[in-house]
């Protein structure tokens, strides 16, 4: 569970950079992927893992959407990819 709060904190962190417009969506956006995520079988540490890898790379493919340097995700790698 407070991998899964890093994770989303950290992801709502990288939004901040995004363009002012496009902040609400993907705020909202990130909100709902998690929350349909919370019923995720903690026993099963394979899904979980890939979860935290497709938080990771979907969060680098909108930084690259609107040019922004992938090391922003730095402190997302360290808690998804470990």
């Amino acid at each position: 569970m407070k991998r899964a709060l890093s994770a989303y904190a950290a992801v709502l962190r990288l939004v901040r950079r995004l363009p002012e417009d496009t902040r609400p969506y993907y705020a909202k956006y990130v909100r709902e992927n998690f929350v349909n995520y919370r019923d995720v079988e903690v026993s099963d540490p394979k899904s979980l893992d890939e979860l935290f890898h497709r938080a990771y790379n979907h969060s680098l493919w909108v930084l690259n959407k609107y040019s922004i340097d992938e090391s922003a995700a730095k402190k997302l790698k360290e808690i998804c990819l470990r």
